[in-house]
């Protein structure tokens, strides 16, 4: 029986691709950083864990319970939403801890089962990475980051026998939007220059559940690409994730800029 093992499963993505991976027969080890989660997903008969992915020591705990792997799916990810100067250096901190420090930690950790069974590496990464906006700079940076890293850790792992797949996700029906939208409202305070604007910042902590494809739609789309011969290296799927990168790579800068700034406020003064 093939081994996958998920971060970030406790809702959404996670725990659908979860689902997706022991329904097409795999043995899913699939993690969750609070304990109440966990329980659930060894209550769904997952091989459950507590993981928070920048602990090392839980890491390689983990990694010593497995013999071999063959799937890692680094899922486990946050957006950081709101003017990047009103979040500043410590929002970026703490985004890029999770969503980028953490592919790089957990893959090192699990090296050794993935050399093993000569596994592939999914990265769950975001056309975010792809056309930036404004009011989600950190997690814009943090998923083009996660874009370059999956392709370095491409080449510098083939020797080994492991392959290297990047998911970028469009618009998928989760939680993602309420947990950004909480964030935003933590980070935006009344003194901020941009308080005019707390509309526009909303909207685009909300723009993830824009016509939403089902979360288990988008699991079956990369349960199906982890099967392909060879396995491609670059997937988009759910909504928006076609178009959006076509978009930033037609339109001239200038229009792009222009459309953005229309769209959240930002053509008049402040």
């Amino acid at each position: 029986m093939p081994t996958v093992l998920i971060t970030g499963c406790s809702s959404g993505i996670g725990r659908a691709l979860a689902d997706a991976f022991r329904d097409a027969g795999y043995q899913v080890w699939a993690t969750a950083r609070k304990a109440e989660d966990v329980e659930r997903l060894a209550g769904a008969g997952f091989t459950a864990r507590q993981l928070d992915v920048n602990d090392g020591a839980a890491l390689a705990h983990l990694a010593d319970e497995l013999q071999s792997l063959d799937i890692l799916i680094n899922n486990a990810g946050y957006g950081a939403m709101g003017p990047l100067l009103d979040g500043g250096v410590e929002a970026m901190r703490q985004q890029f801890e999770t969503n980028v420090f953490a592919v790089v930690g957990v893959t090192r950790a699990l090296f050794a089962p993935l050399r093993r069974g000569r596994g592939l590496v999914v990265n769950i990464g975001s056309v975010s990475g792809v056309l930036v906006t404004p009011f989600a700079g950190a997690y814009c940076a943090s998923k083009a980051a996660v874009h370059a890293l999956s392709d370095a850790l491409r080449l510098e792992l083939a020797p080994f026998g492991i392959r290297v797949m990047e998911v970028q996700p469009g618009a998928i029906a989760s939680q993602f939007a309420s947990n950004a939208q909480r964030q935003a409202e933590q980070v935006l305070a009344a003194d901020s220059p941009w308080w005019p604007l707390r509309e526009q910042v909303q909207a685009r902590a909300r723009a993830s559940q824009n016509r939403p494809t089902p979360a288990a739609v988008f699991a079956q789309g990369v349960l199906q690409a982890v099967g392909k011969t060879p396995v491609p290296a670059l997937v988009r799927l759910g909504n928006g994730s076609t178009a959006l990168p076509l978009m930033a790579r037609l339109l001239p800068r200038r229009v792009l800029n222009w459309a953005l700034r229309k769209r959240f406020g930002l053509l008049r003064p402040l």
